[in-house]
């Protein structure tokens, strides 16, 4: 576990130069700026803090650190007033994907419906001169689906593959990079391969929408709104990056509180923001009301991956899914009986002290589970350290209980009832066993060398 003396440690990769680094918009006009200190003044120096980002200074590198700074609202400000230059071979078009778990945040901080706080979200955006709005949900449909098929498969050769089984979830970035950095391939090779939904909205926006658009991957500028700093090195993996365009599918990420920041500075409130409806990728469609996946705090892996191999392994129709806490709320286990025998065995586990004792637990042969949904933060996606935090960094739990109301009470949609997604998959992907769907929607992890200091690593 991490040490309560280092959680406000700062990032010891951080460059020195804070007047390089800071993260002011200095685009923003003098009468626009504010000297107050607000609640996300950490986030506004961009210090990256242990407790705030699971990528702590042993596994960032130089580049990386340097390259984590580069993602804020200076940059972000730097290509609204790119746009606004005469040499219009230098515009791009800039678009914004916000995480489903970044809606609750505003909803319940501004006291508005989910519904009402997506459509000024966008509103206030496209006020800043961004020229699409999307939703990441349509990216979580094919990451779930595309999850729900590989566990099948794996389960289908847990008999002839040594790491089939358990499966892993892989939407988590800071999961991700602890099993890759820290850990070893004896857990990274059971991480499922299915991308995030931030990536996937990243293939989808630099290909799919580009190619709609009849536009060079390069020429936009892909911005995600977040809840979690992790999804900003995320961003920089290399495998998520077009070379043939000298393009990554995702260009900045910008946290929810970051968003808040430049309202603040912009001395804008959301409830005097004009309502816009939500884009889609398709044509000139819009989005209708806010919609999410099965369960409390995340995209719902566990659940949707739960009853498809219910449905699919065992020929049993799952309607509802029974939770059972054992050592903490944290980590959960759901189990399927059939015939008097448990054939399924599934668990949450979210913080890093259920992840080491999961971890622990698969080293010494005595791991039970088939999947895991694996999130780095306590509570889940919800509890992102971009979002929800109290002046001090600490979770603000009054308004953390609001945003999970909120979410809790967005109606559920199945990926498979996704019509856009099925005509994707035959239209774009074609088909959903070919080559292009595992090299669009799919990646590899693998454990990466790190020196010694590395493996020291106390959390």
């Amino acid at each position: 576990m991490k040490c309560e003396n280092c959680t406000k440690k700062e990032c010891s990769k951080k460059q020195k130069n804070d007047d390089t680094q800071s993260t002011s918009v200095d685009a923003l006009s003098s009468n626009d700026g504010s000297e107050e200190k607000n609640e996300f003044d950490t986030l506004a120096n961009a210090k990256i803090l242990l407790s705030d980002c699971l990528a702590c200074d042993s596994c960032m590198t130089l580049e990386e650190g340097a390259r984590v700074f580069q993602q804020n609202q200076k940059e972000f400000f730097r290509i609204l007033n790119l746009n606004k230059k005469c040499d219009t071979s230098k515009h791009k078009v800039l678009a914004v994907s916000i995480c489903p778990q970044s809606l609750p945040y505003f909803a319940a901080k501004f006291n508005l419906s989910v519904n009402e706080a997506a459509k000024r979200l966008c509103g206030f955006l496209k006020s800043l001169g961004v020229h699409y709005v999307f939703d990441t949900t349509i990216a979580a449909d094919f990451s779930i689906l595309e999850s729900q098929r590989e566990f099948v498969q794996r389960y289908q050769r847990r008999n002839q593959e040594e790491h089939a089984l358990p499966m892993f979830a892989s939407a988590c970035p800071g999961w991700i990079r602890y099993a890759e950095r820290v850990l070893t391939n004896l857990v990274t090779s059971h991480i499922c391969t299915a991308k995030s939904p931030q990536q996937i909205m990243g293939s989808l926006v630099k290909g799919y929408f580009a190619r709609q658009q009849n536009l060079s991957p390069d020429k936009i500028f892909h911005v995600v709104v977040a809840p979690c700093y992790d999804k900003k090195l995320e961003a920089l993996r290399e495998d998520f990056y077009t070379a043939l365009y000298n393009s990554p599918e995702v260009d900045c990420v910008l946290t929810s509180g970051e968003i808040v920041q430049i309202m603040e500075q912009k001395n804008v409130s959301m409830k005097d923001v004009t309502e816009v409806a939500v884009d889609s990728l398709f044509d000139d469609l819009k989005e209708g009301d806010v919609v999410r996946h099965d369960g409390k705090r995340s995209d719902g892996y566990l659940e949707h991956i739960f009853k498809h191999a219910a449905k699919e392994l065992f020929g049993m129709d799952v309607k509802e899914i029974t939770y059972k806490a054992l050592k903490n709320k944290d980590f959960q286990e759901v189990t399927l009986e059939k015939d008097g025998e448990t054939v399924l065995r599934f668990a949450a586990a979210y913080g890093f002290r259920n992840i080491q004792n999961m971890v622990l637990k698969l080293k010494k042969g005595k791991f039970l589970y088939h999947f895991v949904e694996v999130l780095a933060c306590p509570g889940g996606c919800l509890n992102g350290k971009g979002q929800a935090q109290t002046v001090d960094g600490k979770p603000d739990r009054a308004l953390l209980a609001q945003m999970e109301e909120v979410y809790t009470a967005i109606p559920v949609r199945l990926p498979e009832t996704n019509l856009h997604v099925q005509k994707m998959y035959q239209d774009w992907l074609e088909g959903m066993d070919s080559k292009k769907v595992q090299d669009t929607l799919h990646t590899t992890y693998s454990a990466v060398n790190q020196s010694t200091s590395s493996l020291d690593i106390k959390w």
